[in-house]
């Protein structure tokens, strides 16, 4: 993809969303769920979709929810559901129709104290205390489409474990959806704003005091603050905005907060690299205004809107690929945490190798899954996996006592890692990740895109080694050909081939006519090439050998 010329500027009024007109969408435009891009599709995280383009609309929240009551009525769970919301436009009149659905359906719903933004890895951490203690199971829906442009709605739900809610679960919550809205929303209730203000069913709780009481438990917030470590956090516009604060003041931080600015045009974002608003915090593009404040600060985090994920910016290098963040949060934690021996490290395939090596450098055992933090969800529940990641720089890890913190990725506690390493170790994690480099090699790792039919993506989600006929790859020895995760054996839905010194993993898109390639060289940019000319010959090959 070109990079747009003006990327990493600021954006200008032709480059920002209407607002008033985009939520008008949400309340004027009605789904007709027989054409496939206005039905309800969860995907990896959700369901997420644009007013405009009729694929998140009023009806869609609706149907949600109402089949997201079913279930839990169904699965006999009598607690609290944890409502939350992030900053962009839909989410609030979606956070408004969801309220009036639950209502109706007579669901117990907590809400942040002052009906204000709530991050997704708080929703998470308080469905874990409540049923840590409580018999009666609390689940909890977050309303964010994540890091996407501000034109996006997304909601997402997580079950009783905490964490983003498995396959089984999202196929018959969508397949209720639809069947609501195809039958005219006549199975679907409402309650009017007046009855859910009344209601002795919502009520109302301090998230933030909440999960800035309990941080302590998973971060040395103790070093952070006896080093002084100075640190600048860009809540990008998002829903952690109001927490970094309570957080400074309780634990003595020294942070400041460089953007505390909330506006659902997201008019004070940088464009990423194609031209569009988006809160990427791992893209330098859209990173650049914390990127010029580097200087200024011994660590600079960021996070997107719902703060599952984190951008880390270091004096010494600037910001850091997610990668060789994971990397070395990994190596830091299994070094410096008293966890059990039989621990195990999560990554998703498409992750570094990188994280492969300083897993056997360390002695730990490494597990190998699918794309999705929803397959780290019950290895973090019980403390078999202290860390999982993921390459889109997302990524939780257990208590410091090894206990379950939380079981979707928290951006809070992977920018707080990145001060506790720098005030412990005295390194930033920059200077980690080159240490570590120099001891196991450095990386190139990229991913590229191609065009491909809704045929050819078919061809490529049910490939195994005996469609690989070559025995080499960019002039290696191919070790080993993956259609299912060593971790879990679970379908990676594409294909995984690997070299000593390099790999590439071919998948299809879940909603774009493309796939994607991912690969990485322990050798040379050229090498990275060399890789991806090869990979994309191969998938051509198997298409071919398919007759497309």
């Amino acid at each position: 993809m070109s990079i747009h010329p003006r990327a990493g500027q600021i954006s200008q009024a032709e480059d920002r969303e209407n607002i008033a007109q985009l939520v008008t969408y949400y309340y004027i435009k009605q789904p007709d769920v027989s054409i496939e891009a206005q039905r309800v599709s969860f995907g990896t995280s959700g369901h997420r979709g644009n007013a405009k383009n009729i694929s998140f609309n009023e009806y869609h929240i609706i149907a949600i929810c109402q089949a997201v009551a079913e279930y839990r009525n169904e699965q006999g769970y009598k607690g609290p559901l944890f409502l939350g919301k992030d900053t962009h436009a839909l989410s609030e009149p979606a956070f408004a129709t969801a309220l009036s659905v639950l209502i109706a359906n007579h669901v117990p719903v907590v809400i942040q104290s002052d009906e204000g933004f709530t991050p997704t890895p708080v929703i998470s951490r308080l469905i874990i205390d409540h049923n840590k203690n409580n018999a009666e199971q609390a689940d909890g829906l977050i309303i964010t489409p994540s890091h996407n442009p501000p034109c996006d709605g997304g909601i997402k739900y997580n079950p009783p474990h905490g964490g983003p809610a498995e396959g089984e679960i999202t196929q018959l919550i969508e397949k209720c959806a639809n069947d609501i809205i195809a039958r005219g929303m006549l199975d679907a209730k409402q309650a009017t704003n007046k009855q859910v203000l009344k209601s002795n069913l919502l009520s109302k709780q301090d998230f933030i005091e909440f999960y800035a009481e309990q941080l302590s438990q998973v971060i040395d917030m103790e070093a952070i603050a006896k080093a002084a470590v100075h640190i600048g956090a860009d809540p990008l516009g998002g829903s952690g905005i109001d927490y970094w604060s309570v957080i400074a003041n309780k634990y003595q931080l020294k942070l400041d907060v460089v953007n505390p600015v909330v506006d659902a045009s997201f008019s004070f974002m940088p464009l990423d690299k194609d031209g569009k608003i988006r809160m990427d915090c791992s893209s330098p593009y859209a990173m650049s205004g914390l990127i010029s404040l580097k200087d200024k600060y011994d660590v600079a985090v960021a996070n997107d809107p719902d703060f599952d994920r984190h951008g880390i910016v270091t004096k010494s290098g600037g910001l850091m690929n997610p990668n060789h963040y994971l990397a070395v949060a990994i190596h830091y934690l299994m070094t410096h945490r008293q966890w059990p021996q039989s621990c195990k490290i999560g990554k998703t395939l498409v992750s570094s190798s990188l994280i492969d090596r300083v897993a056997k450098l360390i002695d730990r055992p490494l597990s190998e899954v699918p794309v999705g933090f929803k397959w780290f969800v019950d290895g973090l529940h019980s403390s078999e996996y202290a860390f999982g990641g993921e390459e889109s720089a997302g990524a939780s890890f257990i208590s410091k006592d090894g206990s379950c913190w939380t079981t979707d990725k928290d951006g809070f506690v992977m920018a707080l890692l990145a001060a506790e390493i720098l005030a412990v170790t005295g390194k930033d994690p920059y200077q980690y990740y080159l240490e570590l480099a120099k001891e196991l090699g450095e990386p190139c790792y990229g991913r590229i895109e191609a065009v491909a039919s809704t045929e050819q993506k078919k061809v490529l989600t049910s490939l195994s080694a005996e469609n690989i006929t070559s025995d080499q790859l960019a002039g290696e020895k191919i070790q080993q050909v993956l259609s299912h995760a060593p971790g879990n054996n679970a379908a990676i839905g594409g294909i995984k081939v690997t070299t000593e010194n390099g790999w590439f993993a071919a998948r299809p898109s879940g909603t774009e006519e493309i796939y994607k390639i991912y690969a990485e060289s322990f050798i040379s940019q050229e090498h990275l090439n060399e890789i991806f000319i090869d990979a994309q010959a191969l998938v051509n090959e198997a298409f071919t050998q398919a007759g497309l």
